[in-house]
């Protein structure tokens, strides 16, 4: 989770330099705040954090949509990894408990 959410706070708009001068030409992430236009809101590496943590429990976009082709193949990536995660560690629980 950690992994993601600094690679997402990286790479979303240009990186944090670029967003904190405010000449982000694309984003990578549509925050629910920027569509409402909050006031000089900006994301801060906890609301990427917050996206890579909803990301793998929920194996889909929650609140921050994926704009671009690089961010959907990340959310892809991490999501294929929490699952495999979790059906390697099932299946050796099963065969622990059947031995």
């Amino acid at each position: 989770m950690l992994t993601f959410g600094l690679i997402y706070w990286w790479i979303d708009g240009g990186g944090p330099v670029r967003r904190m001068e405010g000449t982000v030409t694309q984003w990578d992430f549509q925050f629910p705040q920027q569509q409402a236009l909050v006031e000089e809101w900006q994301p801060t590496l906890f609301d990427y954090l917050y996206v890579a943590y909803t990301n793998i429990l929920a194996f889909s976009p929650t609140d921050a949509m994926p704009l671009t082709h690089r961010v959907k193949l990340l959310f892809t990536v991490q999501s294929a990894i929490s699952v495999l995660t979790v059906v390697v560690t099932v299946g050796h629980a099963i065969n622990v408990i059947a031995n």
